[in-house]
């Protein structure tokens, strides 16, 4: 449960904080306002410094521990990043092989599925099911795997084009080659960024404001650490028990529905048709479904006993439906870029919100004191 800690505003009036409040509120709605319109106008250099800024924040509290014993800053971004490019270096060298062996069988999936998939509903059902519903079925499969065979050429001409546009092709590289850059100078002055924006709040309003931020930080920090933990022994589990089950794409399957589980109960659903999907194109027995089931179950009785309450721990960050809320509306307002950005969006208008409910709840119009003799 996410604890909200006692204002530091006991020198200030009600009023006082009230102001500050609602000011903090305004100041980063409309800062929130003023980063979508940059990224709209000047999104080729906004997006490296937003990214490079986010890598910051994930990686501070590592360097931060190193500092604490008594490594300096400079060496400890230094030690962090060797670490996530030896890191990065070694899943890609792994994954990149398994994943290419697994997408080399996305066509032949596609195909066995439009053509098995359906008498064994039918033997399932024990009814026949209408013909055309055999011949879309038939179509579907073949043109997937028509597009799935054509994907390769079509990206390399695509990539071809695009690099034909020297400029563009130049800016994105450019773009993507800055990203670490800004990362490591960021997470390298990270405290001294802080104190920047810190000594600009006036004197009376620091402590108030500095509570908020720490409520952004709490709710943004719990999500972000829940899902990439619980993503990524998600992900192992469901490999695990599909590959034991034998199901074709067990590996790409795994990763999808533990992955996908940031957006809340998609990856599961989306995880049991895949799966259900691969076993009827690779039925060997019974014995496949008690496992599918099994790993499913064991996934989600681990998430809900033993992962979110021991090893994430109890503080709440961003609940489900806000989570699908922000992520269904800021996609619609601002595309991808809105999906990229609705959790940490969501994140400050939660608190946003909170405290904006919380002044108005102290105003004479909510308690009724103005109404008292």
């Amino acid at each position: 449960m996410h604890v909200v800690r006692s204002e530091p505003s006991s020198e200030l009036s009600e009023e006082e904080a009230r102001r500050i409040d609602l000011t903090w509120s305004a100041v980063m709605v409309t800062a929130l306002g003023l980063v979508f319109a940059l990224l709209a106008v000047f999104g080729g250099v906004a997006v490296p410094v937003l990214l490079g800024l986010s890598g910051a924040y994930v990686f501070n509290p590592v360097v931060s521990l190193l500092e604490r014993h008594k490594v300096d800053r400079t060496w400890g971004t230094t030690i962090v990043f060797a670490g996530c490019t030896l890191a990065m270096a070694g899943a890609v060298l792994y994954l990149i092989p398994v994943f290419q062996e697994e997408a080399a069988k996305l066509p032949d999936f596609f195909r066995r599925a439009s053509t098995q998939v359906i008498p064994h509903v039918e033997g399932l059902l024990g009814l026949s099911l209408p013909e055309f519903v055999n011949q879309r079925t038939a179509e579907l499969g073949a043109k997937a795997s028509e597009l799935l065979q054509s994907a390769g050429p079509t990206a390399a001409k695509l990539a071809a084009r695009f690099a034909g546009n020297t400029a563009r092709f130049v800016a994105t590289l450019l773009g993507l080659a800055v990203v670490p850059v800004l990362g490591f100078f960021f997470l390298k002055d990270y405290p001294r960024l802080v104190r920047l924006v810190r000594e600009l709040i006036p004197r009376r309003a620091v402590g108030l404001v500095s509570q908020r931020f720490s409520e952004v930080d709490d709710v943004l920090s719990a999500f972000v650490r829940s899902q990439l933990t619980v993503g990524s022994i998600l992900s192992v589990i469901y490999a695990t028990g599909l590959s034991i089950a034998r199901i074709d794409m067990a590996i790409v399957i795994g990763v999808i529905a533990g992955f996908g589980n940031m957006v809340p109960y998609l990856g599961t659903a989306v995880g049991m048709v895949l799966a259900m999907l691969g076993l009827m194109l690779s039925w060997q027995g019974p014995w496949q479904l008690a496992v599918i089931g099994g790993t499913f179950l064991v996934a989600q009785m681990s998430e809900g006993l033993v992962i979110t309450p021991r090893i994430v721990g109890e503080k709440v960050g961003l609940t489900p439906v806000t989570v699908i809320i922000a992520i269904l509306a800021f996609g619609e307002l601002f595309g991808f870029v809105g999906i990229l950005l609705a959790v940490p969006v969501g994140a400050i208008l939660k608190v946003v919100l909170r405290v904006v409910v919380l002044r108005y709840q102290r105003t004479p119009l909510y308690t009724g004191e103005a109404s008292k003799p």
